[in-house]
């Protein structure tokens, strides 16, 4: 008899998708109004001036313009701000 006893099934074998979270413009570098900045879980860092909020923590560019992140805060928050480009002076 040339064959195997049944085995039982395995109990691994399963795992999720990476979600490539984490910062996707860095300081200093331009983004287009709606261009993703940082895709994260809860509010690691938080929407400053022109930065809008998706429902799952991304944050977004409300403006064309520079990215620049900012400490703020007795607890030093981290602030996304996008600095347009006529508000930067010349």
């Amino acid at each position: 008899m040339a064959h195997k006893k049944a085995g039982g099934s395995s109990r691994n074998g399963r795992d999720s998708h990476a979600k490539r979270l984490g910062t996707k413009v860095y300081g200093g570098e331009v983004i287009r109004a709606g261009g993703i900045i940082v895709r994260q879980r809860g509010t690691l860092i938080h929407p400053g001036l022109n930065v809008g909020m998706g429902k799952d923590f991304t944050l977004f560019a409300l403006v064309d313009g520079k990215v620049e992140f900012r400490t703020k805060g007795a607890k030093q928050d981290k602030f996304a701000n996008v600095v347009s480009k006529e508000a930067e002076p010349a």
